[in-house]
C-alpha cells in the first residue's frame, strides 16, 4: 500500500459537511463506496423508534454567514463548516450585538480556535467563531442568514459483510457524522476503508467480518437495534476504530469489564508494538462503546485509537486539522489492527501429539550446531510445545513464553505439518 494512501483519502472527505443525517453522510458513504463495491448503504426514515430513541429529521445546509455592520462577512460557513452549529434551524433575520452574542460560541483558553458545537435535538441556531474574532466585534446591526432545512427524511449508513469459512464475526465500527476534523472524524472511516481492502485479500479466512460505517450514537443505537441478536450469537471480537490519526502514543480504550478476545488481542498487539501505550479504564468512556458494552447489549467491543478523544486540545475545535494527522499516525493504526486480524486469523488452540518431547532432529528442526541464536529458538518452540495442551490458544501460549504472536504463527504451521500438534477449530464467542 503507498504510503500516503489512507492520509489522500482522508484529505478527500475532510471538507465534506457531515452531520448525524443529510447529503454529507450519503456523499461520503458514496466514496466509501467507491473503494469498496461490495458496500450496502441502508437508510432508516425520520421518526422511526429504535430502542429509547427516534431517528431525527434530516438536516441539510446550502450556506450560512453573518455580515458584519461594516459588511464583512464572518462565520461564513462555506470558509469552514464549523463556523455553523451542527443542526441550526433556518434563519434570516438582523439583530444587535447583545442579541448575536447569545448565539454565538468561542473558546476563550484557544483563541484562535473554532470550536465544533451541535444541537441535535434541540432546535435552536448558532454560530462558532475564534474568540480573538469575537473579541473584535463591535457594536451594531448583524445580519444573520441559515439557509438549512430540517425535514423528514432518513439516517444513512455503510454495511460491509465479508464472508470467511465460518459465520462467527469480527466487528468494526466507525462513524462518519462530524465536519471538518481529522483525528475525531476522517481518520477513522480511513483506517477502515483500508482495512476492509486488507480483510478482503486474506486467503482461506478464518472469520466472518461485519464492518459498519455510521453516525455516532444514534447510528450504533439504530444499527443495534435492528441487528443485535445476530451480532450476540456470531460476533467473536469487535473494535470501534476513532481517533487513530496523530502521530503521538497508542490509547487503549477496554470492553466493560476489559477480559474478552478483543481486549486480550489488542492489549498483545500494543505491549509488542508501543509499550508507553496509555490504557484507560472504561469508566473513561466516550465513544460508541457505550452502546455496544451497555446492559443488555454486552457485545466484545474495545478500541484501539492514537490520542484518545477528550485527551488533546484540539479536540473538537478546527485545530484537528489535516496538519494533526499524518500519513505516519494513520498508516501506524492501520497496521496494529493489520496485526489484530493477524493474530484472529491464526489463533487456534492445539494439542501436543507427542507424549514427552519429540525427536526434533530427524525432522529438521534441531540444529546440528548449538549457537547463542539457535539455543533461543529451540527455546522458544520448546516452551511453546509445552503449553500446547489444548487448554490454550496461541495468544495465551504467546503471553505466557513472552513472544509476539506473529513470530510463532509458522512455528505453529511447521508442528502441524509434522503431525507434532493439532489444531483445535472451535472459539466460543466471548461477551464484554
Amino acid at each position: 500500500m503507498n504510503v500516503n494512501e489512507i492520509y489522500d483519502f482522508a484529505k478527500e472527505i475532510f471538507p465534506i459537511n457531515r452531520s448525524i443525517t443529510g447529503s454529507g453522510v450519503r456523499e461520503t458513504l458514496g466514496i466509501i463506496q467507491r473503494e469498496l463495491p461490495d458496500l450496502i448503504i441502508h437508510t432508516i426514515p425520520t421518526g422511526k423508534k429504535c430502542f429509547d430513541w427516534y431517528i431525527p429529521k434530516e438536516w441539510n445546509v446550502i450556506d450560512a454567514y453573518i455580515l458584519a455592520p461594516d459588511g464583512e462577512k464572518i462565520c461564513d460557513f462555506k470558509n469552514n463548516n464549523l463556523h455553523l452549529m451542527g443542526y441550526s434551524v433556518p434563519i434570516e433575520l438582523t439583530l444587535d450585538l447583545e442579541e448575536l452574542d447569545k448565539h454565538l460560541h468561542s473558546l476563550p483558553d484557544q483563541p484562535d480556535a473554532i470550536p465544533y458545537i451541535t444541537s441535535y435535538y434541540k432546535d435552536e441556531w448558532g454560530f462558532c467563531i475564534t474568540d480573538s474574532q469575537r473579541k473584535k466585534l463591535k457594536d451594531g446591526a448583524y445580519s444573520v442568514v441559515i439557509d438549512s432545512s430540517l425535514k423528514d427524511g432518513e439516517l444513512n449508513y455503510g454495511e460491509l459483510l465479508i464472508k470467511g469459512d465460518t459465520t462467527e464475526e469480527i466487528f468494526f465500527s466507525t462513524y462518519i457524522c462530524h465536519p471538518s476534523m481529522g483525528n475525531n472524524e476522517v481518520s477513522g472511516p480511513s483506517v477502515v476503508t483500508s482495512l476492509s481492502k486488507y480483510i478482503q485479500k486474506v486467503s482461506n479466512r478464518r472469520y466472518s467480518y461485519r464492518i459498519i460505517f455510521i453516525p455516532e450514537t444514534i447510528g450504533s443505537i439504530a444499527y443495534l437495534s435492528i441487528n443485535l441478536m445476530d451480532m450476540q450469537k456470531k460476533i467473536a471480537a469487535g473494535f470501534n476504530v476513532t481517533c487513530v490519526g496523530d502521530d503521538n502514543n497508542y490509547s487503549f480504550m477496554p470492553s466493560k469489564h476489559g477480559a474478552t478476545l478483543s481486549d486480550k488481542v489488542a492489549l498483545h498487539v500494543l505491549k509488542n508494538r508501543d509499550p508507553v501505550f496509555k490504557k484507560f479504564s472504561f469508566l473513561e468512556r466516550g465513544s460508541d462503546e457505550r452502546q455496544y458494552c451497555s446492559p443488555g447489549i454486552d457485545l466484545p467491543v474495545c478500541s484501539v485509537m492514537r490520542t484518545k478523544y477528550l485527551e488533546y486540545d484540539e479536540y473538537h475545535t478546527s485545530l484537528d486539522d489535516l496538519n494533526f494527522i499524518s500519513p505516519s499516525g494513520l498508516n501506524g493504526a492501520y497496521e496494529v489492527y493489520c496485526s489484530i486480524i493477524d493474530i484472529l486469523e491464526n489463533n487456534y488452540n492445539y494439542t501436543n501429539m507427542i507424549l514427552c518431547e519429540p525427536q526434533l532432529g530427524r525432522r529438521g528442526m534441531y540444529p546440528s550446531t548449538n549457537t547463542k541464536n539457535s539455543n533461543s529458538s529451540v527455546a522458544v518452540m520448546m516452551n511453546f510445545l509445552t503449553y500446547c495442551d489444548g487448554n490454550l490458544d496461541l495468544l495465551d501460549i504467546a503471553e505466557l513464553i513472552k513472544q509476539p504472536a506473529w513470530d510463532l504463527f509458522e512455528l505453529a504451521k511447521r508442528l502441524e505439518d509434522e503431525k507434532l500438534i493439532k489444531r483445535q477449530v472451535s472459539h466460543k464467542v466471548a461477551k464484554a
